[in-house]
């Protein structure tokens, strides 16, 4: 136990955060428990000590699991056991790879796996906003060479105010809500949703957000220098002989000639074909299979090629202002699109900008098609929700399929969160899925704007439509490129992605990738918000010649569903025994009916196509439930005659006694010569006796008042 070494972070909100290693998971080549107040991660961090030359990426994996029983929870299904990570855990997931992968050297190959899991979980602190710095802090005392420490934090505002690592009650009332990721020097990563804000306190809110991570990286220097044993690990790039000069052949052979390619600006596959052509000439010239470790070399070939295609791609954007496309640095692609392209569906539309195509559909559905939530951190129904799908046909590509990409839930659940907030307050459930038919960069935008037409289409009444861009970065030494709108190569050669989405009122969610630390400044930021919000008022523009406003009425095929409350006690009348009542006006009505007890009122749900059949349902259930209104007049119906009044109904099932008194102004010897069974008369409801809480009832103060002393008469 003496090797535990602990260091505290006080925050401004008067939270600590305490940060762990020595205690758990020793064998790990890094561990450390990450905890505030009762919420606590465990982070561990493996490393293997031989390169992995054969890819030309980082072989870095990030798990994150929550552990059930964080939350006082057994896992649902039969196997009641933790299974497949959920779309929460996954997007976790993402936001500590893309904070942690752009601070290790290109050079870094060696494989890293990174694990994650929440063990106790506190209502007050939701635990995505403290895995980034878990897991940079199990690296930092690893002493894996990456440049950090970083760290992640959420940052929301609540009434004007902001607050660090918030709850989940404190969540639902932000209009800003951002986890952000940085070193001491520089953002990194930015992930969130906004309420339409302006671009001024986009940047207050990542100021006060880096503020709060420079505190947890000292913290982590802190701990680092107060181990005992810190293990450092020695990473040798080498390079041969045989290798140097099979880069440089390469160099000479294809320079100019992918230099030309790019400046003839052909499209996307028309330029990897010319590429094509160029690889396979090298490899004819220079590589034989005979030759020894020609596998070998083919790997180092194409690797090195993508290095070449990188640095042509740079130069051309940052010397000579030339793009891939022919495009200047603030041009947007052309644009085209149409609604209702699919005419079986509730709600479509196509959207096009350059080589990137989406096909957007909404459907429209009952309670019954909610998505539901069910996780260690909440339990919840998604009335509207986004599915990305981006089939590998879309790049020309062949590619097993192995259910939902990592990057398909990621985009899907940007393109959800930047119209989340625009969506009025309705009875249906709206499920969009947006397939991406042909991509060349900034496809989860193209998503944003074709879902927002077709939500037009579908007739739902958002507020604002949402438009949304991805701006790319292109920075050496003291030179530093903006542009707008970037394509594929753009983003993967390029210092930045940084997709903006919003109204004409504000921004609504972004989604920023760094993969270059160091030169992004606040000052830099503004200038790529501003130059953001010129490209997205162009293509909202855009947007609104392909279609100006939502469709008044929604689509004769669509559903239409009312929504309307009667009193918890009618629910067993409404339902009838084993459900007969019910299923009787579903049948003769063709509509589903939902119920829920909702406190002292049952939330009713029709659902049908056809209005007159809902209206007939309605009216069914209506007469079931009744409830007169005080002072309201009822057309009645004569049932039956007593010594002392009349029964009469008022709604179909509802009868109450008239009172021989409240027939008429003259007094009655008997009720027949003033009533009769049968008879359609007008009555008054003048509340409920109190002793035996049954109807009163009065025809006589609907009648003209008799002239004193003609009352007998």
């Amino acid at each position: 136990m003496s090797d535990i070494v602990k260091e505290t972070i006080s925050m401004k909100n008067g939270r600590t955060i305490i940060i762990e290693t020595g205690r758990l998971a020793k064998q790990a080549d890094g561990s450390v428990i990450v905890r505030v107040k009762n919420t606590m991660l465990l982070a561990t961090v493996v490393v293997s000590n031989e390169k992995k030359n054969e890819v030309n990426f980082l072989p870095l994996t990030v798990d994150y699991r929550e552990k059930y029983s964080a939350g006082g929870k057994i896992p649902g299904g039969f196997l009641k056991r933790e299974g497949r990570p959920s779309d929460e855990e996954i997007l976790t997931m993402r936001l500590v790879d893309r904070v942690l992968r752009p601070t290790f050297s290109d050079s870094f190959k060696n494989e890293i796996q990174i694990m994650i899991s929440l063990l106790s979980y506190d209502q007050t602190v939701l635990p995505d906003g403290l895995a980034g710095l878990a897991a940079s802090a199990a690296l930092s005392v690893a002493g894996i060479p990456f440049n950090g420490p970083i760290s992640e934090i959420r940052i929301i505002r609540l009434n004007g105010k902001f607050i660090i690592n918030p709850s989940l009650d404190q969540l639902r009332g932000a209009d800003i809500d951002l986890i952000v990721g940085a070193s001491n020097n520089s953002i990194i990563m930015i992930e969130g949703e906004m309420k339409e804000i302006k671009e001024n306190e986009f940047l207050e809110t990542i100021i006060e957000a880096h503020q709060a991570i420079k505190l947890q990286i000292e913290a982590q220097i802190r701990l680092v220098n107060r181990l005992s044993k810190n293990r450092i690990f020695f990473f040798e790039d080498l390079k041969n002989q045989e290798k140097e000069m099979l880069e440089k052949e390469l160099f000479l052979f294809s320079y100019e000639k992918i230099k030309k390619i790019y400046q003839n600006f052909l499209d996307k596959k028309n330029r990897f074909i010319q590429e094509k052509i160029v690889l396979n000439d090298f490899k004819k010239k220079f590589l034989t299979e005979k030759e020894e470790n020609a596998e070998n070399k083919e790997i180092i070939v194409d690797q090195y090629f993508e290095e070449i295609k990188k640095k042509i791609t740079r130069n051309l954007i940052l010397e000579k202002g030339i793009r891939l496309d022919g495009r200047t640095n603030k041009q947007i692609r052309s644009i085209s699109g149409s609604v209702d392209y699919l005419p079986g569906v509730h709600g479509s539309a196509l959207f096009s900008r350059g080589e990137t195509q989406s096909l957007t559909t909404v459907t429209l559905g009952s309670s019954l098609d909610a998505n539901r939530i069910d996780n260690v951190i909440m339990e919840n129904q998604e009335k509207f929700y986004l599915h990305y799908n981006f089939p590998p046909f879309s790049t020309g590509e062949i590619r097993s399929i192995r259910g939902v990409s990592r990057r398909e839930i990621g985009h899907g659940n940007l393109a959800q969160r930047a119209l989340k907030n625009i969506i009025p307050n309705n009875p249906y459930t709206i499920r969009v899925v947006s397939d991406i038919l042909e991509s060349n960069g900034s496809s989860s935008m193209a998503t944003v704007c074709a879902a927002s037409l077709a939500l037009m289409d579908a007739g739902i009444p958002i507020k604002n439509p949402v438009s949304g861009i991805a701006m790319g970065l292109f920075m050496e030494n003291e030179k530093k490129v903006i542009i707008s709108d970037i394509m594929g190569e753009e983003d993967h050669f390029g210092d930045l992605d940084f997709k903006i989405t919003g109204t004409k009122y504000g921004i609504t969610a972004c989604q920023m990738d760094v993969k270059k630390m160091e030169g992004v400044t606040y000052d830099l930021l503004n200038q790529i918000l501003m130059q953001a919000l010129e490209g997205r008022t162009f293509i909202l523009k855009k947007m609104l010649e392909i279609f100006p406003e939502c469709r008044k009425k929604m689509k004769p095929h669509a559903p239409k569903i009312y929504t309307f409350n009667i009193p918890k006690d009618f629910i067993g009348s409404v339902i009838g025994p084993g459900g007969k009542v019910i299923q009787e006006i579903q049948s003769c009505t063709n509509t589903n009916i939902l119920i829920e007890e909702k406190g002292n009122l049952g939330y009713i749900e029709i659902i049908g196509k056809d209005n007159e059949k809902i209206e007939k349902a309605i009216k069914k259930i209506k007469q079931i439930a009744f409830v007169p209104e005080l002072g309201k007049v009822y057309k009645a119906k004569v049932k039956s005659i007593k010594d002392f009044g009349a029964f009469v109904e008022i709604s179909k099932g509802v009868e109450g006694l008239l009172h021989i008194s409240e027939i008429g102004w003259k007094r009655l010897n008997n009720i027949e010569e003033e009533l009769h069974i049968g008879d359609i008369i007008h009555v008054k409801f003048m509340g409920m006796d109190e002793k035996n809480k049954k109807m009163k009832l009065s025809r006589k103060v609907l009648l003209p008042r008799p002239r004193p002393g003609t009352e007998k008469k």
